[in-house]
């Protein structure tokens, strides 16, 4: 049964030589390397071109070794579903950081487990400090989201030419902004006036 090594760099300058490297010298004899060069870690692990390529080659109950965890997906999530894909086919996962663990056997998947735990606390503990940083700029005074492309003249303006009867694209046009840039000005200037009304 053949062995496959992937390795993955962020840049066409780079290179994925030392990832080979360091699988050979962990003892492992790779018959069929793939790489993907230039392709960033957000990229989901089956979108990768030469990754892809691996699967297509690969044969159930063969190895595949990386280097490192991130090399099998952009996340916690799309490490899992990588492994379970692999794992389904019988492909033995190897990832040289994790002490070589096969994270296919029953200890491979207990340490994903609990990797994939930790990711999720840390992803809600950075949604839980940005929401109070988003809090805390508010009881300052901060003006938060995205500046408003119109002024409030402009906003007037625009309210005058469309009741005049002046088309919503032709206003875009006049005003160089999007038509929904005017539905929104639009929309916004007649809730002001139903709030005026109660």
């Amino acid at each position: 049964m053949a062995t496959f090594g992937y390795g993955r760099v962020s840049t066409d300058q780079q290179h994925t030589e030392n990832q080979r490297l360091e699988i050979e010298r962990s003892g492992h004899q790779v018959d069929f390397w793939f790489e993907d060069r230039g392709v960033s870690g957000k990229v989901p692990a089956m979108q990768r071109p030469q990754f892809a390529a691996l699967l297509d080659k690969i044969r159930d109950g063969e190895t595949l070794i990386v280097s490192k965890l991130d090399r099998l997906g952009r996340d916690a999530i799309d490490v899992q579903q990588c492994v379970r894909h692999l794992a389904d086919r019988d492909i033995r996962v190897v990832v040289l950081a994790l002490g070589g663990q096969d994270l296919t056997a029953p200890a491979g998947k207990l340490m994903l487990a609990m990797l994939s735990a930790v990711a999720e606390m840390e992803r809600d503990l950075l949604v839980e400090r940005t929401q109070a940083g988003l809090a805390r700029a508010r009881q300052e005074g901060k003006k938060l989201g995205r500046p408003a492309k119109t002024t409030p003249t402009q906003q007037r303006e625009i309210c005058s030419a469309l009741e005049s009867g002046v088309s919503v694209s032709e206003v875009a046009r006049r005003f160089a902004v999007s038509r929904a840039t005017i539905i929104a000005v639009r929309t916004m200037a007649a809730k002001m006036l139903s709030y005026q009304h109660t």
